[in-house]
């Protein structure tokens, strides 16, 4: 895996560090209503309320925390 690519579990753990005592939940998964690309959301109870964030599946395969831009319509000239 490529060190620019982490795995969405490594993202978790990153973002929202669970323990036994605050565990994480997968409350969502699916795809992103504009995009059809895949998306997740993740829950932690935390002492000062609910902490819920996103993640997106982008074209490389890597998961992020910010939905892949979109495409744009493309022209091209030919000889």
């Amino acid at each position: 895996m490529n060190t620019d690519q982490k795995s969405l579990r490594w993202l978790i753990d990153k973002w929202l560090a669970p323990t036994p005592a605050m565990p994480v939940r997968l409350t969502r998964y699916g795809r992103a209503n504009s995009s059809h690309r895949r998306c997740v959301r993740v829950e932690s109870l935390r002492t000062t309320g609910s902490l819920a964030i996103f993640f997106f599946r982008h074209d490389d395969g890597s998961w992020r925390v910010f939905p892949p831009a979109s495409r744009r319509p493309v022209m091209h000239a030919y000889p």
